[in-house]
């Protein structure tokens, strides 16, 4: 039976960790995700896990950590934001490239510089291609239930690759808000024992990891990943539908929300997707066909889905709470203008960015958007498809 419970995102992301009990967590503090391992690290003192918790010395050490235990056949799992992120970027790509299923709890935080400690995905689209699954949570809940599929997801047979969990910095890390938790016997049985296939203590099978892969090989092995990823989809779906079996919360690759007759829809991640819900219901009072489309997985991406979920809209507009600095708008748009191309599907999308380093995005900023697909369903006319949304000049709305 769940449990009805008060607690931040960070406290959600602690206490599934916690049920978890991983072998080893290695973690280095940084706003906004320190608490998570602070968390945690009193569950270690107080007896309630056995795990190895590893205080390290910066978050390049965390990540080694984390792939020495997971390369020896334990469990483990940590938590960074931002420049910690960057701080990891070599061992990010090896921890993928290894094959290793760690699991991170990543609290999105905009990357330095200049410093700034909030809430944008700068530090998540940063490392979008290093060959990690990423899962996005709208809020508390959503943290809490994708840390316990993550195991599941990562450690399937099929796939053995790392996976981080994303919420918004301080939005949804630092926000307490009504949860439903599982009990801890249920979540043991549900994420299960992990039983590596090959490992290096294993006595029976001396193997090397990490060695050197030249022209040779290192194509195929690039290929393995990708086969992996595109293989993680698919147990995404099948780990979401026993969750729902044990749980009764859906989870899919995405969430429509009044997307299925929408004529105006908008395409987003994380927390702002509740913000937009809100905007949707009072425009639908008005008798306005809007919709969302809430991205959860972003990686594998679903471009085929995506692209056939938003045919049947008469404007899109994709809203990237970060800028790739390419002059051709941020990565989401990149990726839903890719997909519904390859898919052949022909509608209207624009790319707002928006939000970046904490910049407050209220309903009104939301419905503006709206406002402004209705003129280009009417008209045809895009204009320019980069845009902003909140910026204080003539260029932003």
């Amino acid at each position: 039976m769940s449990i009805r419970e008060r607690l931040s995102g960070n406290e959600a992301s602690a206490f599934a960790m916690r049920q978890i009990n991983p072998d080893v967590v290695a973690a280095f503090p940084i706003t906004p995700s320190t608490e998570i391992p602070q968390y945690f690290s009193t569950f270690v003192a107080n007896g309630a896990v056995d795990t190895e918790f590893v205080a390290v010395e910066s978050e390049h050490s965390a990540m080694s950590a984390c792939i020495g235990a997971e390369a020896a056949g334990a469990r483990a799992m940590t938590a960074t934001s931002a420049n910690g992120l960057s701080l990891m970027w070599e061992m990010i790509y090896i921890a993928s490239s290894l094959r290793l299923p760690i699991v991170m709890s990543l609290v999105n935080r905009a990357v330095s510089g200049p410093l700034n400690i909030h809430n944008d995905h700068s530090d998540a689209m940063g490392v979008r291609d290093s060959g990690w699954i990423m899962l996005f949570s709208e809020n508390n809940q959503e943290a809490y239930d994708n840390l316990l599929m993550a195991h599941r997801i990562a450690e399937h047979k099929d796939v053995m690759l790392p996976l981080m969990v994303c919420q918004d910095g301080f939005i949804t890390s630092h926000s307490i808000e009504n949860i439903m938790l599982e009990e801890d016997s249920e979540v043991k049985k549900f994420v299960g024992t992990y039983k590596p296939e090959h490992y290096l203590l294993n006595r029976k099978e001396p193997i090397a990891v990490g060695p050197l892969d030249l022209q040779a090989y290192l194509f195929e092995h690039k290929a393995q990943q990708a086969k992996a990823m595109k293989n993680a989809k698919q147990v995404i779906l099948d780990t979401a539908k026993d969750f729902e079996a044990w749980t009764g919360r859906h989870y899919g690759l995405f969430e429509e929300y009044k997307l299925a007759d929408s004529e105006l829809a908008i395409v987003c991640m994380n927390s702002t997707a509740g913000t937009a819900k809100y905007t949707v219901d009072r425009l639908r009072e008005k008798g306005i066909k809007a919709g969302l489309l809430k991205v959860r997985v972003y990686r594998p991406f679903p471009a085929e889905e995506i692209a056939k979920a938003l045919s049947k809209c008469k404007a899109v507009a994709v809203l990237d709470k970060s800028d790739s600095l390419n002059a051709a708008g941020g990565a989401l748009f990149t990726d839903v203008t890719s997909g519904m191309f390859v898919n052949n599907i022909n509608v209207p999308t624009v790319n707002y960015v928006y939000g970046i380093g904490g910049r407050d995005v209220p309903s009104t900023d939301i419905e503006s958007v709206y406002t402004d697909l209705a003129e280009i369903a009417k008209t045809g006319n895009i204009g320019n498809p980069y845009r902003y949304l909140g910026l204080r000049t003539k260029e932003g709305k």
